[in-house]
């Protein structure tokens, strides 16, 4: 057996996914055709041609049709449990999803009460059934009024106990810099709840610089732009802020222009504190394990380095204390037990 064996089989943390980007291909379809919604392909095949995105507005273009796409609960529940079975055959014991209530309460009118409702009992159907726990992040889309930014901090404050555990921020970064909401991310530290924006992936050092000095950010999404400021590097090295990294999207969404020219490697080195991510996984043709194979056999990590990122996913996971103990030691007792059985 191998380190491909190895990979695909060792327990695993996912922090940075989102589940609307996370739609199989084929139920996108089904649910586009049973509310009526056009799009430019009409099966698996033509949809991944499309998701060959020529930019980040394009990314943003197919996500919005997918968000049209979930016109009542049941959808969103439907997603979700395909998501959660797919971690489940990945292995993952536990992950954080970023959902943006926002889009379904705007698009569809669907109240985030009932939203939460379907979500959480995808939730726990994924407990029951798998063992696999979860969270859910409500993000903020970067393109809404701060206004609207505030109704979503309300919405998950006031679900801070129904399986909500932070507010995000996705979205466009260009022209929606952190300080636009930062009275949302105000609200939402004054309350307890932590925050986990997207920072640092399609604009530069200044975006990162601007989570850290609006949002209260107890980890970032991407950071991976910070590299480019060795005084950032040098901050994130010493706050050991947590970058949930997918570079897999960076590629796809034109970051970088290859897996070899990812700064993966180059930020480990710095000693900042990554986790690894999908991201979008089928709209960027990917998984969690998948990433974790692309580190090894393209990025060049070795196995301790690989090891070092899933205990760094469960170190930033926001469970308690003890339960983040339990995960670790689960994780090193069964790589180990792979390791003897795989390498």
């Amino acid at each position: 057996m191998s380190i491909e064996d190895f990979i695909r089989e060792m327990p695993k943390v996912v922090l940075h996914v989102h589940l609307e980007g996370s739609i199989r291909p084929g139920t996108f379809l089904k649910l586009a055709k049973r509310h009526g919604i056009e799009l430019p392909a009409d099966d698996p095949a033509g949809l991944r041609r499309w998701y060959q995105f020529t930019d980040f507005n394009h990314f943003i273009e197919v996500y919005l049709k997918i968000a049209q796409s979930l016109k009542t609960p049941e959808d969103i529940e439907l997603i979700a449990r395909e998501f959660f079975e797919g971690q489940a055959e990945q292995n993952v014991r536990y992950c954080e999803v970023i959902y943006s209530p926002y889009n379904q309460y705007e698009v569809n009118a669907i109240p985030v009460d009932e939203q939460l409702d379907a979500l959480n009992r995808a939730r726990a159907r994924a407990k029951s059934e798998w063992g696999l726990e979860s969270q859910f992040i409500f993000d903020i889309s970067r393109e809404t009024t701060p206004e609207q930014g505030i109704t979503v901090a309300e919405w998950a404050i006031a679900n801070h106990d129904r399986g909500v555990c932070a507010l995000g921020l996705g979205g466009p970064e260009v022209g929606n810099p952190p300080v636009k909401f930062k009275d949302a991310f105000a609200l939402a530290y004054e309350s307890g709840l932590p925050a986990i924006p997207h920072a640092g992936e399609t604009v530069g050092p200044e975006s990162v610089w601007g989570a850290l000095a609006c949002l209260h950010p107890v980890r970032i999404e991407h950071g991976v732009r910070g590299m480019e400021d060795p005084d950032l590097v040098a901050k994130l090295r010493r706050l050991q802020m947590p970058l949930d990294v997918c570079p897999t999207s960076n590629i796809c969404l034109k970051v970088y222009p290859s897996l070899e020219k990812h700064p993966l490697k180059q930020m480990l080195a710095a000693g900042l504190n990554i986790t690894l991510n999908p991201d979008d996984p089928p709209l960027f043709n990917t998984t969690l394990t998948q990433e974790y194979l692309n580190a090894v056999q393209v990025m060049g990590l070795s196995l301790e380095e690989l090891k070092g990122l899933v205990v760094n996913a469960i170190h930033a996971a926001l469970l308690p204390e003890e339960r983040k103990a339990t995960l670790e030691m689960l994780f090193l007792s069964e790589s180990d037990r792979l390791a003897e059985i795989n390498l």
